[in-house]
């Protein structure tokens, strides 16, 4: 038996606070929150089913959206395929047409309120934005590095991932191939890039093995890691506090499963296309890219060959957004 259709609209205030709808009296799991949407009815597209829930619950009309995630959750011995766009525009002041309550949330508040536990990775997907960016070289140029950096988040972006790439574990921190100072040299790196992050009010996670970038990431106050795909078993041997944002880089489906079942909270996939800083790698195309992010509930980043206009494909085929090096790692 196929999944129950359904769609739900995550809808923003002017000061980006997010809207959840209580669950009336008389339905399952009644009095918790969740996001406002309900069923598909047969045959009927997915936008256009959205907008049609949407104004028959909160009296809204919904003028521009996009697809955030979607996943299969199981409950209550039924499986529901859950779609949720984030709402871009919409018309009118939002009321609780069916006599629900509505409340307006900060995103950091959403884990605190009793969210249906089928919203859960939702709220992973609210939080990142749309683009992920990977540091490139030069790396041994501390000031070049740090001004390409610098530019990336005065051009808004939000998430870096500090990725140098022949750094190998040492005594538990990474260093440079054939560099006794690596270790010193990688965390003064990582922390000059932390604090410009927080000055832009980015996140900033650390590349590499789980267990020593999560003593690093700890030691600095780094927001969290990616996990590179060789190093996906030794997730589950984290001690002690997990990161906040656990990142996973992924080739297939296998890699994927096994980063959710470890606990990441998103995953890289790719190369999608053909790259520049990897033009050996095979790409796995478009339509793979879509099913195998189909098999999974966390969100998904696609990655190789990607421009930030490439934005809406990405969306299209399931992505949270785009993860690149070359387009979000230009020269200033």
């Amino acid at each position: 038996m196929s999944p129950l259709p359904v769609v739900a609209g995550i809808l923003t205030d002017p000061v980006g606070r997010v809207l959840v709808s209580q669950r009336l009296p008389g339905k399952p799991m009644a009095g918790r929150w969740e996001f406002p949407g309900g069923k598909l009815e047969r045959g009927e597209d997915r936008l256009a089913g959205l907008y049609r829930e949407l104004e028959e619950e909160l009296g809204v009309r919904v003028t521009s959206a996009r697809p955030l995630i979607r996943f299969v959750h199981e409950y209550l011995g039924l499986a529901v395929s859950l779609d949720i766009w984030r709402i871009r525009e919409f018309a009118g002041l939002p009321f609780g047409r069916q006599g629900q309550a509505l409340r307006w949330v900060e995103p950091a508040a959403l884990s605190e309120i009793d969210l249906l536990e089928a919203d859960r990775p939702i709220l992973t997907a609210i939080s990142l934005p749309d683009r992920y960016l990977i540091t490139g070289p030069p790396f041994d140029d501390e000031a070049v590095f740090l001004t390409r950096l610098d530019a990336a988040l005065e051009g808004g972006i939000e998430l870096v991932q500090l990725r140098m790439p022949g750094v190998a574990p040492l005594s538990g921190l990474p260093r440079s191939e054939g560099k006794a100072e690596g270790p010193a040299a990688y965390r003064a790196r990582a922390i000059h890039c932390l604090g410009r992050c927080r000055s832009a009010g980015a996140r900033l996670l650390l590349n590499g093995a789980p267990r020593s970038m999560t003593q690093l990431a700890a030691e600095i106050g780094a927001d969290g890691i990616q996990v590179p795909a060789r190093y996906l078993d030794s997730l589950r041997d984290i001690r002690g506090a997990r990161p906040s944002l656990i990142g996973a880089s992924c080739h297939d489906a296998q890699e994927l499963e096994l980063a959710e079942r470890a606990g990441a909270d998103f995953a890289v996939l790719g190369p999608v296309e053909r790259t520049v800083s990897h033009p050996g790698n095979r790409p796995i195309g478009w339509r793979r890219f879509a099913a195998l992010v189909a098999s999974t509930r966390m969100p998904v980043y696609a990655l190789g060959g990607m421009q930030s206009e490439k934005l809406a494909q990405a969306w299209a085929a399931g992505a949270q957004g785009i993860a690149a090096i070359s387009a979000l790692w230009a020269p200033p």
